[in-house]
């Protein structure tokens, strides 16, 4: 009975896990969570990971803030932490061109962001309602943080966001910077696309560097990707990739 149950719960995560969403048309995409633990992912402080996985999530009230609280597992949901409040994570894998999709969801008044090369943020926020998004709101191409100061950063074109409690989705084209065989860079890295839910929400937009809280790792062909855990609830699901396709890269 105990391998029949083990058995059904590992069916369970990985059909969970392979049902990809109708934006994922096409051949290529491999999954970045394997729907059942955080294998392949770990902490930017080095430190024991507190990121855990589970089958479902609901808002849980708790004092004045408003949790994320995953039931069940190991699942194919993965959350930073039962307080919001822990190290990013980092993938063991690095990555250059890509297209990445994830979808995520996040409480009343949370923050997040997905970074590119752990350098380059497509922020996430609670901006659900917001008339004129800027360049801290959700979709939008983070800031630098230069001479503590924050400088340029590239709003979303329009507000995509749903309401916190909601799954949203992020569907990223990215274009890696390229260097020369001295290991200058000869042009920066570039968000192609970005559609938040579906909605355009980036085009062609330039990263003349890192972003803010970006890691201080040098500017590469590739790099690992990061998920901020440090700034509020985040849980994350249908997290897949492929190489960029040269129609896009071009």
């Amino acid at each position: 009975m105990k391998i029949l149950i083990g058995f059904l719960a590992i069916t369970f995560s990985c059909a969970a896990q392979s049902d990809k969403p109708p934006a994922l048309q096409g051949k290529g995409w491999r999954a970045l969570l394997n729907g059942r633990d955080t294998a392949g992912w770990h902490s930017r402080d080095g430190k024991p990971q507190t990121w855990y996985t589970a089958k479902d999530v609901h808002l849980e009230p708790s004092g004045m803030h408003t949790l994320l609280k995953g039931t069940g597992g190991p699942g194919p949901i993965m959350i930073n932490g039962p307080d919001g409040r822990t190290a990013d994570f980092i993938t063991d894998q690095k990555f250059g061109d890509i297209e990445l999709y994830l979808e995520f969801m996040i409480p009343p008044k949370s923050n997040s962001g997905v970074y590119l090369e752990s350098l380059y943020e497509v922020q996430i926020l609670d901006s659900f309602g917001v008339k004129q998004p800027g360049v801290h709101d959700c979709g939008a191409i983070y800031e630098r943080w230069i001479n503590g100061k924050g400088v340029g950063g590239t709003p979303p074109l329009v507000n995509a966001s749903k309401a916190p409690g909601e799954w949203q989705s992020f569907h990223i084209w990215f274009r890696a910077p390229r260097f020369d065989g001295a290991g200058k860079k000869t042009q920066n890295a570039r968000f192609l696309k970005v559609e938040q839910n579906g909605q355009l929400v980036q085009r062609e937009v330039e990263a003349p560097g890192p972003t803010r809280a970006a890691v201080e790792t040098p500017e590469a062909p590739e790099n690992p990707l990061m998920l901020q855990g440090d700034h509020g609830p985040v849980a994350f699901r249908n997290m897949y990739f492929r190489p960029l396709s040269t129609k896009h890269e071009n």
